[in-house]
């Protein structure tokens, strides 16, 4: 390399004589800047030898087309510099770098030569200077070094001492041409300012370019800064990830890679169909494609765990002992027959056929008969697995069926849950209170339970979350309800009712003693040899503290009872070791409950009436009363239904229309007002079972006759006074007992309802059947009248 150093200053005879012309590519520089230019042609190197060789200067002009190699007049822009050489580098590849000063601006008025280079005349071009005394300018120069010196120290990443040389520099004029030479701009916009003859509107024109390179300048550094924080956090994260991946493999292995391979083992175990393996390789598939740190992978991952978990065609083996079934069956409830046959029977199919769907049943009676418990000793003596499903309040569709995976928190259904939590694809599992599933805007969770209870279809059953059909038909289903009014017909449809009813006094005492009391002696700590309630106290629990057609409330009182003994035991103080009678206020109170008695035949027009209530049977009194006024007046009181009151309607209307067959004068109804009372206001009844009971009521009040004594009825009546059968015939006979009803009578279609009644309950009762009115007021009515009868004329 070679390094040439000569300068000298232009003078106006330099200007006027003919001189070289060095056309440039895209480059404009201002006067006192050195500039360095690459010489590329012939031409310019032939001419940058001859004028290093004389010492003399050179016009530098831009083309107008970077892309024309043989320019003439037209395609040079007019106004240029003249330079001299500075500097001349040779590079060892022959490449040739001249650094040019420029010296002073000038018009190119003609090219007087074209070969062997281009040679012409120039014109000096003056500079308008603003006066000193301008101060608006001395502020302008100021602020183009300010931006130049920040242009530089962002842009060229100059050193620390140049920087500071330019910043102490008051040769504004040089600074400015500085700024001019490295600022990035469109040729067009350069040449404008230096063709600028007025030096302060040149700088404006400066300061616009400087201002614009300037905010380039700051979007490419915030870029920067935003793409140097992201490489750095990938740098990291790729630096920790491989950190990871080297101590995982220093462990035995990848732990994506080991998840998923303990994945595919578990799933070799599993016995899938074809379908449902063709789904879940598919998916297991989908999980590899997904990085660890993917939010997807994470929900990924939790499905197909829940898809391994469950026990896809896996079956406990059922215990085929029909006694050993029996035995735990009649040890863990007392009663409840019809269920315990069932279940038998069921066995017993499987037994001979080996292989059958199971049934769908629903257990529907008052509260505390032990419905839900009822399910566990079924599982204990199927030996399957019990799982307990609540539907109390239950009103979103998607409970059963499940979240489809598109949503955040999404989960299976809870039938999947529950056969996730058996760990078998036959449990026992209980739908309690079915007969309280709820609707609203979320869907009708009872119309997704049609697809689980119906045999037909849940051999693939599908769930949202899972979506691959899983087989419900070998699970034993059994749902519970207190009452069938407020399910669905279909869903009804689907299950096999049985119906649970109340238990008498003389089961609840044998559920007291073999049940209740041993549990609750347990669960308090007390031995079964230092306390003991004899059977006379228990009836009275039962009959003064308790109301219910179950034992849920006894167990409460036994409980009671109980925690007391406990604490005179902890004390050690005196406790009576049999619970007499006489002991109950100190344990429990006073009495709760007044048995429901019957209360006489001495006054006419009141009848023992049988009713039907969600704890039981009760009984229930219709008094009928007659006083003078215009007649034709009927009124009923004691919270009845619309049912109830049309009763009311149509026994008064059939005794007007038969009043003679019991010498009743027809002017008596134009006379008499007639009012139906039905005591305990403040429980609303209804129902038709009353009809007969209200017909021989008010046939007792108009002719003033006795009622039979310890006499109770129920049934439904039509206009033309046939007797028609009611429901909850024996929960009305245990009723009765209870109260010393020693008759009862009843429709004679009702007697099939009887029939099926332990004989046990029915000792020491008579029943009649009936099967018009008449038959009832033979039966019913005495002859004689009542004590202090009144006259009804």
């Amino acid at each position: 390399m070679e390094i040439l150093i000569e300068q000298k200053s232009v003078t106006l005879e330099d200007i006027n004589q003919e001189n070289p012309i060095l056309p440039l590519k895209n480059m404009i520089f201002f006067p006192g800047v050195p500039t360095p230019v690459n010489i590329g042609r012939s031409k310019s190197l032939k001419l940058i030898q001859d004028v290093q060789k004389k010492k003399g200067f050179l016009g530098v002009f831009c083309q107008k087309d970077a892309n024309e190699d043989d320019p003439g007049y037209d395609d040079l822009y007019p106004i240029g510099l003249v330079a001299q050489i500075i500097n001349v580098l040779k590079e060892d590849n022959d490449d040739t770098t001249v650094l040019l000063m420029g010296e002073q601006r000038v018009f190119l008025t003609e090219i007087t030569v074209q070969e062997p280079y281009l040679k012409g005349k120039f014109l000096p071009m003056e500079t308008i200077q603003p006066a000193k005394t301008d101060k608006e300018f001395k502020e302008q120069l100021k602020t183009i070094k300010d931006r130049t010196l920040h242009m530089l120290s962002s842009k060229m990443g100059l050193p620390d001492f140049v920087l500071e040389s330019l910043r102490k520099s008051k040769d504004y004029n040089y600074i400015a041409n500085l700024a001019f030479t490295t600022v990035d701009a469109a040729i067009e916009q350069k040449q404008e300012v230096i063709a600028c003859d007025d030096l302060k509107e040149r700088y404006i024109k400066l300061l616009s370019l400087l201002d614009h390179e300037l905010q380039l300048l700051e979007i490419k550094e915030s870029i920067r800064r935003k793409t140097q924080v992201d490489i750095d956090k990938q740098q990291r994260e790729y630096f920790l990830q491989q950190e990871m991946k080297n101590i995982q493999e220093a462990l035995g292995g990848n732990i994506q890679d080991i998840e998923i391979k303990e994945i595919k083992d578990k799933a070799e175990a599993i016995h899938f169909t074809n379908e449902q393996r063709d789904i879940f390789d598919k998916e297991v598939k989908k999980l590899e494609r997904l990085h660890p740190h993917s939010p997807d992978y994470s929900t990924q991952m939790s499905y197909i765990q829940t898809v391994i978990s469950l026990p896809w065609n896996f079956y406990t083996d059922d215990n085929f002992n029909l006694a050993r079934a029996k035995k735990i069956l009649d040890k863990d409830h007392f009663g409840l027959e019809k269920v315990k046959e069932r279940i038998i029977e069921h066995l017993a199919v499987l037994k001979l056929k080996g292989d059958m769907k199971s049934p769908i049943i629903c257990l529907h009676g008052p509260p505390g008969v032990g419905k839900t418990s009822l399910g566990k000793s079924i599982a204990e003596a199927l030996n399957r697995k019990y799982i307990r499903m609540s539907l109390g309040g239950l009103h979103d569709e998607a409970e059963i069926r499940g979240h489809r995976r598109t949503y955040i928190g999404a989960m299976p259904g809870r039938i999947i849950q529950g056969i996730q939590k058996a760990g078998s694809s036959n449990p026992v599992m209980i739908l309690d209170e079915i007969d309280k599933v709820g609707q609203d805007f979320q869907g009708d969770p009872s119309s997704a339970l049609l697809e689980v209870l119906d045999t037909e279809q849940n051999n693939a059953f599908h769930d949202n979350y899972l979506d691959i059909d899983f087989d419900l038909s070998k699970v034993l289903f059994i749902a519970t309800a207190n009452s069938l009014s407020t399910i669905s017909q279909p869903l009804l449809d689907r299950m096999e009712l049985i119906h649970v009813s109340g238990y008498i006094m003389e089961e609840k005492l044998e559920i007291a003693k073999r049940h209740l009391l041993p549990m609750q002696l347990e669960n308090h700590g007390i031995p079964k040899s230092k306390f003991d309630i004899p059977k006379k106290t228990m009836e009275e629990i039962i009959e003064s503290y308790t109301r219910e057609s179950g034992v849920r409330e006894l167990n409460k009182k036994i409980a009671k009872i109980l925690r007391k003994i406990a604490v005179a035991v902890a004390e050690n103080t005196d406790y009576p070791k049999k619970l007499e009678i006489k002991d109950l206020y100190d344990y429990l109170g006073a009495v709760e409950y007044s048995k429901d008695k019957y209360q006489g035949n001495d006054y006419a027009g009141v009848v023992t009436g049988l009713a039907w209530t969600a704890a039981g049977g009760e009984i229930l009194f219709i008094e009928s009363s007659l006083s003078k006024g215009k007649g034709s007046k009927l009124t009923l009181t004691g919270n009845l239904g619309d049912v109830m009151k049309e009763s009311a309607i149509l026994s008064l209307e059939y005794i007007k229309a038969h009043a003679s067959q019991w010498d009743i004068p027809e002017d008596i109804f134009e006379k008499w007002n007639v009012h139906i009372h039905v005591p305990e206001g403040a429980i609303p009844k209804d129902g038709p079972s009353a009809g007969i009971t209200m017909t021989t009521s008010l046939v007792s009040a108009f002719t003033q006759r006795q009622v039979k004594p310890t006499l109770a009825m129920t049934g439904e009546m039509t206009l033309r006074g046939k007797v028609l059968p009611v429901g909850g015939i024996k929960e009305k006979i245990l009723a009765a007992k209870r109260a010393g009803i020693k008759e009862i009578i009843l429709s004679k279609e009702n007697e099939k309802d009887v029939n099926e009644i332990n004989s046990l309950y029915l000792k020491g009762l008579q029943i009649h059947y009936v099967n018009d009115i008449q038959e009832v007021l033979n039966i019913a009515l005495l002859p004689t009248k009542v004590k202090n009868a009144v006259a009804i004329e």
